[in-house]
This record gives C-alpha cells, sequence and structure tokens, in this order.
C-alpha cells in the first residue's frame, strides 16, 4: 500500500501544469492564409508557364489595305450640311395669269421637262387666235397686191398707166409683206406665252415646296420671292458644305479624300472629295466656305441635312508608284510602353510580342499601322498585365468572346 501511494506521488510530480507556463505568441492567421494565397497563385502561374496550361485571351484580326481604296488618317472634322450641286431651283411665272392646278406634290421625283403647274391659258389662246386670223388677211393682201402690182405692170409698158401709179402700188405690196412679218413674230411671241401658262422642270430633281394655292394670280418678278411658285432641288449630286478655319486650311486641298456622316445616322458613312474652296475668307468669321462631293449619295441623304465631315489624308505612294499598304487594327489591340508601341501576336499558341510603327487614326476605333503588320495576324485584345513573350494562350471562339 504504502508502495503503490509512492508511485503517484512520483507520476504527479512529472505532471506539467499548463496554466503555470507563459503565454507563447506565434504568426497571425490572417498572415498565414494571405501567404497561402500568394503561393498558390504563383504555383498557378508556374504551372501554367511550364506545365502547358493555356491562357485564354480574345483575338481581332489585322486587316489588309492598299492601293486606292486604302483607309487614310483623320486630318480635320467639322459639322456641316447637305447642299445640291445646283444649290435650290426656284420656279416662277414668265407670264401672269391664275394658277388652274398644281401636277405633283412635295416630296416628289420629277424629271426633266415634266409639267409641274399649269396656269390659266384661255386669254393666251385667245390672242393667239386672234393673231392667226390677222395672218390670214395679211397674206390675202400681199396675194392682192402683188395680182394688181402685174397689171399696172403691163399697163406701163403698153404707156396706159403712169409711173407713179406703179411706185404706189409696189410701195403697197412691200407694206403688205412687212405686215406678215411683224404678225409671224407677234404669233411666235404669243405661242411661247401660251407654253409658259404650263410650268416645267429645268432638271430632275425633287420638289421642295409650293408657295402659293390654287386660284391665286401669279405674276413674274416683284419683291424677293413674290414669284416664286415651287422650289425644287437636283438631287444627282449632292455635296456637304462647312466652314474651315483659317489656321487650318493647310490640312485641305482640292480633290482630297473626305468622309460624310449625317447627324441623325452616324451608323451610315459617306465617301467624298474636295471639289470647292471658296476664293474668299469670311473676313467676321475668319473662315473659309468647303465644299465636298458625296460620290454615292442614296435616300437617307436629304437637303439641309447635318452632318460630320472628316477629311482624310492620302496614302503615300512607294517609289514603285503603287501606294503603300496599310493594316488596320484595333485600337484596344496597340500597346504602350515608355516610347515604345506593340501588339501581342498569336503565331502557333504562343504570343510574339511584336513592334509597331502607327500612321494614325482611321476611326471606328480603329488604327493604320504602317510597319510591322502585314495583314491577317490575331492580335490579342482585352488583356493587361501577366502576359509575357512565348507564353502558352488558347484563342477564344466567337461563342466565348
Amino acid at each position: 500500500m504504502e508502495e503503490r501511494r509512492a508511485a503517484r506521488d512520483q507520476l504527479a510530480a512529472l505532471r506539467i501544469d499548463r496554466d503555470a507556463l507563459p503565454a507563447r505568441r506565434g504568426p497571425p492567421r490572417g498572415w498565414l492564409a494571405a501567404g497561402a494565397a500568394a503561393l498558390l497563385l504563383a504555383a498557378l502561374l508556374v504551372w501554367r508557364l511550364l506545365a502547358g496550361g493555356p491562357l485564354e485571351v480574345r483575338v481581332a484580326y489585322a486587316e489588309l489595305g492598299g492601293g486606292a481604296a486604302a483607309p487614310a488618317a483623320e486630318l480635320l472634322t467639322g459639322s456641316g450640311y447637305v447642299v445640291t450641286g445646283d444649290r435650290y431651283i426656284s420656279l416662277g411665272v414668265r407670264v401672269p395669269s391664275r394658277i388652274e392646278r398644281y401636277l405633283v406634290e412635295e416630296g416628289e421625283r420629277v424629271s426633266r421637262g415634266q409639267a409641274l403647274v399649269e396656269l390659266d391659258a384661255r386669254q393666251y389662246q385667245a390672242a393667239l387666235q386672234e393673231s392667226e386670223a390677222a395672218l390670214r388677211v395679211a397674206r390675202a393682201n400681199v396675194e392682192l397686191f402683188r395680182k394688181e402690182l402685174a397689171r399696172l405692170d403691163e399697163l406701163r409698158r403698153l404707156d396706159v398707166s403712169s409711173e407713179a401709179a406703179l411706185d404706189v402700188k409696189q410701195n403697197q405690196l412691200q407694206v403688205a409683206q412687212a405686215e406678215v412679218a411683224r404678225i409671224q413674230a407677234q404669233l411666235a411671241r404669243q405661242k411661247v406665252d401660251l407654253e409658259d401658262t404650263v410650268i416645267r422642270a429645268p432638271t430632275a430633281g425633287v420638289i421642295l415646296e409650293k408657295f402659293k394655292e390654287v386660284g391665286e394670280i401669279a405674276v413674274p418678278g416683284g419683291f424677293a420671292g413674290s414669284g416664286e411658285l415651287i422650289r425644287m432641288a437636283n438631287l444627282d449630286e449632292l455635296r456637304a458644305e462647312l466652314d474651315v478655319n483659317e489656321s487650318d486650311l493647310s490640312r485641305i486641298a482640292m480633290d482630297q479624300p473626305a468622309r460624310v456622316r449625317p447627324e441623325a445616322y452616324p451608323e451610315r458613312s459617306y465617301a467624298a472629295r474636295v471639289v470647292k474652296l471658296h476664293p474668299q475668307i469670311n473676313r467676321q468669321k475668319g473662315t473659309l466656305q468647303v465644299e465636298v462631293h458625296i460620290l454615292e449619295p442614296d435616300e437617307w441623304l436629304r437637303p439641309d441635312m447635318s452632318v460630320r465631315i472628316t477629311f482624310l489624308s492620302e496614302v503615300a505612294p512607294e517609289a514603285g508608284g503603287e501606294a503603300a499598304p496599310v493594316v488596320l487594327v484595333p485600337g484596344e489591340a496597340v500597346r504602350s510602353e515608355g516610347r515604345a508601341t506593340f501588339a501581342w501576336v498569336v503565331t502557333e499558341g504562343r504570343l510574339r510580342r511584336q513592334p509597331l510603327e502607327i500612321a494614325g487614326p482611321a476611326g471606328d476605333g480603329r488604327m493604320l499601322v504602317s510597319r510591322g503588320l502585314s495583314g491577317g495576324e490575331a492580335l490579342v485584345v482585352g488583356e493587361g498585365a501577366g502576359l509575357a513573350e512565348g507564353q502558352a494562350v488558347r484563342v477564344l471562339g466567337e461563342a466565348d468572346q
């Protein structure tokens, strides 16, 4: 019994009292978690680079352009309006009369020579008939005087009639002939007056506006606008005009390419060329009016429509005489690092850093590349940090993008 008590005392002496020990400090649990995450991320990157796990990237393809159809850099942009090459054509009357009826409506397309307005022509028809009757009388008098002159001439040879009587009859014939000529001229003028009671289109175009109503009296001339009946425009040649500051005139030249975008339809674009630089500067505004010819207009364009006009640079030809090739790339594919400009090109599943020379913006968020690409390359877009030379990548399909 004593031996058991002694053994328990020895075991109690060997027991450690944890409450009596001082508290031990270790690293914070948050630090341990952050370190573990960093190690895991590093391991993932190493696995992707070394173990072959490709990085998924989105790509866009470089587009090749060249020659006359090659895109050009934007030099200057301004606001203007659509106008017609012949400006507006205001049609009035040459002879006064009452408006009988309109043969066209506003917005209707008309052809050259088509009848637009009819006036009351009764008085001109009556005047024409009166002149035709007077012409018949005058011709009858000429015929009568010609016969009388022939008889007098025969009597004069027989010495039965005097020389004075013969002279009088010759004068009467000449007067009658002159009267015939006068009436013929009057008749021609009255035919023109009658034709002018129908107003016809001088050229093909579109009817813009009618100024008077049926039944009103139309008179020629008068104060500005009083003689107008109808206004039309020839839409075969549409232009866009704008005012350009004097300081920007060095960027514009005749036959320079341009692009026209309507404010109402910004998704539509029309090729154009500079066709007119007005000869005089507006001193008050310090601007020059410039016109560009829209090469292929359509029904979307209307006179006086607001447009944005962008003047473009010509593509410089190479020594061989052909235009230097240029490449269009999305702006987000072009990257900068210091003064270096480059793009990431995907070649056989690996990244390649390709230096570029940029000619300028081409519009629609694209850039013109003058050197570094030949067209057709797959360029990484949307990715930023973490790309490296030779890195394995997998191109996302269109469905994935």
